[in-house]
């Protein structure tokens, strides 16, 4: 069992992040894994991507033709990579930066305000991890535990920042999953997830 992931959007927008993380769930899972950035030439502000692919079995290749799913953060995101995406793949959009036009019929596409979430929230830099959070109940072989764990250690167990990022995983899921949550407590030198989805 595979899932192959693309992640785009500009320079800035925590696409390299969100692949860590990623990465990170697909490690704590005991999955083969393969992580590949790629950035455009202006850095911030320009177009940056990575591919992620999670797997079971060894991986052969690294190289992602088309993809089961992908989280595309803006317009030349979308633009570039919707038509990478496999027959019956899941496209998770943020459309706060990417009005649709020529929306395929073949596969489940997620549109999420994310960045205005990620506003209500607190901070517009978290719209990648509530995109996360809306593809996360698609994905085969990792779960939220295993990604909260993740963002724990990339955090550096900073739980001011650790807790902004579950909160917006949070409303992803929620956008999705008719408002169920994640349930996490944070404290100092201890950090707990429940696996389950729960009503609040």
């Amino acid at each position: 069992m595979m899932d192959k992931i693309i992640l785009a959007g500009f320079g800035g927008q925590g696409v390299m992040f969100l692949g860590k993380v990623l990465a990170y769930a697909g490690m704590g899972s005991n999955l083969e894994i393969c992580w590949i950035p790629s950035y455009g030439p202006e850095m911030r502000g320009g177009t940056a991507n990575c591919s992620v692919i999670l797997s079971d079995e060894e991986i052969n290749s690294p190289v992602i033709d088309y993809a089961d799913c992908a989280i595309l953060l803006n317009k030349p995101a979308y633009d570039k990579f919707a038509s990478r995406i496999k027959p019956g793949g899941v496209l998770v959009v943020n459309t706060s930066l990417a009005k649709l036009d020529h929306v395929r019929g073949d596969i489940k596409i997620i549109e999420i305000p994310a960045t205005d979430v990620a506003n209500q929230i607190g901070n517009a830099n978290i719209a990648n991890m509530v995109c996360l959070g809306a593809l996360l109940p698609n994905l085969k072989l990792i779960d939220v535990e295993k990604v909260a764990k993740a963002m724990e250690q990339l955090t550096k167990q900073k739980s001011e920042l650790l807790k902004i990022n579950l909160d917006a995983v949070n409303e992803g899921i929620a956008y999705v999953c008719g408002n169920n949550r994640i349930v996490y407590t944070l404290e100092k030198d201890n950090f707990t997830c429940l696996l389950e989805l729960q009503n609040k």
